[in-house]
């Protein structure tokens, strides 16, 4: 099932010839829908540190996950949501824990942490060690236990393709293992397609990957940064999207599988700003998944002219509600936005759901439990006043 790619200039070109869609699952994304993340409870943050000191055992932290898991799926159910996560309770990050598990790719303490807008995160990342594969990943018994566990849908979350090389750049993959990046392209998109098949086999038929390099791209201040590493910031996006469709080729007719985009999201902070129109027409034509979640709460995401874009069969799931406050939106606020939405794209081709999970990392974003389930419950009440189904 693994596609052959040829790690060449086609390679990285040739994304406009892979417009085949596979047939999209008739329900989700779902109306009232959700990103993936949940704010940690603190039995989780205080086993997950005694472990980290070695107080407990690997088997104790993770009878408090399963607990915990249990009850977080049985809360989202409650509130009406068909879209269910295990909270990502099991991670430090979304992203370096599932990267981290590829083979050929390490965490390393690095010298300084991911800087965002206020403050930077612990300095933890990953790096390129040997050829990049894939032989198996914990994180398929962790969607094992969650499928066990749902009465509706499991959905996995894991990090796009293109996180592992925006990070650390050429910096991050060296030269005696990748001569030439094309390789390390078609290494890391061959290592994805297994991965979700893997998934696939396990039974995942809702997987999201998640992304911020496209995000990242419409940022002024994130496109120097990458000319002053030594890339272009309008050539990464094509072989991005390259490495994205080499991921998802050939998985089941009835696979959903969607992109999460946002600029950056760590205790309710940011990285990136700017509208979606720098990659709009090759993020929504030229990348082969069913649906996309875009952040759409604040300014920083620009208007809805880029959804012109869109094409006929894919799904759109608007982020107007924040992740990062707990102040609650209105109703009438969420519908008016919907409304301004759908003058470019069909309102039946939209749904709504927050704009990012609430803890992206374990420390979570400034906002208590509470206020998360009732913005949760918030999008559940809208998509039922505005869809009714």
């Amino acid at each position: 099932m693994t596609p052959t790619l040829a790690p060449s200039d086609a390679y990285l070109n040739d994304f406009q010839s892979h417009k085949e869609m596979p047939m999209m699952p008739t329900l989700a994304p779902f109306r009232a829908d959700h990103v993936g993340s949940i704010l940690r409870p603190n039995s989780v943050k205080a086993a997950r540190t005694l472990r980290q000191q070695g107080a407990v055992s690997a088997e104790y932290l993770r009878s408090i996950e399963d607990q915990a898991i249990v009850e977080v799926i049985a809360k989202q159910e409650s509130l009406g949501l068909r879209s269910i996560t295990d909270g990502e309770f099991r991670r430090e990050f979304w992203h370096f824990d599932f990267l981290a598990g590829l083979d050929g790719v390490e965490l390393y303490q690095s010298t300084s942490g991911i800087k965002f807008k206020g403050a930077d995160t612990k300095p933890t990342s990953v790096r390129v060690s040997g050829k990049i594969g894939f032989t198996g990943h914990p994180m398929i018994e962790h969607f094992q236990f969650l499928k066990a566990h749902v009465h509706q849908a499991p959905k996995m979350t894991i990090p796009s393709p293109g996180v592992l090389h925006f990070r650390g750049g050429r910096a991050a993959i060296p030269d005696s293992i990748y001569p030439e990046i094309e390789m390390f392209y078609h290494d890391l998109g061959n290592a994805y397609n297994k991965a979700v098949h893997a998934f696939a086999d396990a039974g995942c038929r809702y997987l999201q990957l998640d992304d911020t390099p496209f995000t990242y791209f419409c940022d002024a201040e994130q496109r120097r940064m990458l000319i002053n590493r030594g890339d272009d910031p309008d050539q990464l996006p094509q072989a991005y999207a390259q490495m994205m469709n080499a991921a998802v080729a050939g998985g089941p007719a009835d696979m959903l599988i969607t992109m999460h985009l946002c600029r950056g999201n760590f205790k309710s902070l940011w990285i990136g700003e700017g509208g979606y129109e720098p990659v709009a027409e090759l993020l929504f034509n030229g990348v082969n998944v069913h649906g996309y979640f875009l952040e759409y709460d604040t300014e920083r995401a620009g208007g809805f002219e880029p959804l012109r874009f869109v094409p006929k069969g894919k799904t759109i799931v608007l982020g107007l509600v924040t992740s990062k406050s707990g102040v609650l939106e209105t109703k009438d606020a969420l519908k008016r936005r919907i409304d301004e939405a759908a003058k470019f794209v069909p309102l039946d081709q939209l749904c709504l759901s927050p704009q990012c999970g609430f803890a992206s990392t374990e420390e979570g974003n400034i906002l208590t439990e509470d206020e998360q389930w009732a913005k949760l419950a918030l999008v559940v009440e809208t998509a039922w006043e505005v869809w009714g189904d």
